[in-house]
């Protein structure tokens, strides 16, 4: 079964669900805000696609935390603050057995 992590509001995530939906994909949706996340999920996501390619640098939470706390991030920085402010992740997360994809690309999906 394959498990779409995201926010429901998230333009990106409601792409990659209606393309799951037209494609007749099985899936369960987690809203990582309203359901939450634990540190052991979030620790095998940076284990599978790196803290770098998980943290979402291009949005508004990002932009608005205090500069001391961007500057030097490392991945147990970037994890602790991944854990507080889920919308830094970068999303959608597919969690699909042992393999994850992180954002939307058709391509990807199709070959999953």
């Amino acid at each position: 079964m394959i498990t779409l992590y995201g926010i429901k509001n998230c333009d990106t995530v409601k792409k990659a669900r209606k393309w799951l939906d037209d494609h007749g994909v099985d899936y369960r949706f987690h809203d990582i805000r309203a359901d939450g996340l634990d540190m052991k999920r979030l620790n095998a996501w940076i284990k599978a696609v790196g803290w770098e390619t998980l943290l979402n640098r291009r949005g508004t939470t990002w932009r608005k935390l205090p500069e001391a706390e961007r500057e030097g991030i490392d991945a147990r920085r970037a994890a602790a603050l991944m854990l507080a402010h889920p919308t830094l992740i970068k999303r959608p997360v597919i969690e699909h057995g042992e393999q994850v994809l992180v954002g939307f690309d058709p391509k990807a999906y199709a070959e999953l």
